[in-house]
């Protein structure tokens, strides 16, 4: 791995061979655990984006098919009419057929189920039209019309990716403390292995923050060298990922790339355990000595 000189036999110490790995596999699980935090925050603002500013109009059918028309046609009226919306488009009964079958099965082209009609909007970008407003305009000239603008389903959708996104900082924490708490411990035992070493420097006017200075480069070298190793088994297990993602419907997944700030934080992951192990060290090195005395 890394070899860092040290006044004190610390590169003999069992415990440190396999501290790199330990904190190799560390690093592996964060590098995925912020992967997937950038990916669940990826999905939920493409949701948001395709979802804000657009609403659907559904006309409820009923026994007569020229009045359902004339209703339709009224609609579409009152819609190229309004200044705040951009675009709208009705939807065909084979592509209804399409959206509904995966719910109900074959029933819905069936021909026996009377299919409403529904009329994709999008609202120009600085439009304040609410859902609410547009349902106004629509039921003082047409009847039996309802509006969606998505936010129920996109609301509770965002809740959930968040809920997430937490469960994933958690996990995060989770190994923060299992890394500090394995620091500790090696750290610990080196103390006891090295004690006798440690009271002759004393004796010879060694300080405790020389000594914990000893401990903290052998934690950041064997910190940085597992940290390293863990980057490089994360990132083609991501690029694995994403590749089957690329493989899968991707109107509700997103095209994961990520961006260089994205990389650069997931690289600075490595750095981030080495200090917080170095740090580690060097703080139970000094409390551990001052009980010693």
């Amino acid at each position: 791995m890394i070899r860092i000189r040290s006044d004190l036999p610390l590169d003999r110490d069992q415990l440190n061979r396999f501290l790199p790995w330990l904190i190799a596999f560390m690093v592996f699980l964060s590098v995925l655990a912020v992967a997937g935090m950038l990916v669940l925050h990826a999905t939920a603002s493409k949701w948001d984006r395709g979802v804000r500013g657009t609403m659907t109009v559904q006309i409820v059918p009923s026994n007569d098919n020229y009045r359902d028309e004339a209703r339709l046609n009224d609609v579409l009226t009152i819609l190229a009419t309004s200044p705040e919306i951009l675009r709208y488009d009705v939807l065909d009964n084979n592509e209804l057929v399409r959206l509904l079958e995966p719910w109900i099965g074959a029933v819905a082209g069936s021909g026996e189920l009377p299919l409403p009609k529904l009329i994709d909007v999008e609202l120009r970008s600085t439009a304040m039209l609410s859902a609410d407003a547009l349902g106004e305009r629509l039921t003082e000239r047409v009847g039996g019309v309802s509006i969606d603008d998505h936010r129920v389903w996109l609301d509770r959708l965002v809740r959930l990716i968040e809920t997430f996104e937490a469960l994933a900082f958690l996990v995060l924490l989770f190994i923060i403390l299992a890394t500090v708490g394995t620091i500790i411990f090696t750290t610990r035992t080196g103390l006891a292995v090295h004690r006798e070493a440690i009271e002759v420097l004393h004796l010879i006017g060694a300080h405790d923050l020389y000594i914990a200075r000893q401990f903290a480069r052998r934690a950041l070298g064997l910190g940085l060298a597992g940290g390293i190793v863990g980057l490089f088994l994360a990132v083609p297990t991501i690029w694995a990922l994403a590749h089957l993602a690329q493989t899968l419907d991707d109107r509700l997944l997103p095209n994961i790339q990520f961006g260089v700030l994205h990389w650069v934080i997931m690289a600075a992951l490595p750095i981030v355990v080495s200090v917080v192990a170095m740090l580690t060290a060097k703080v139970t090195v000094m409390r551990s000595l001052e009980r010693m005395l």
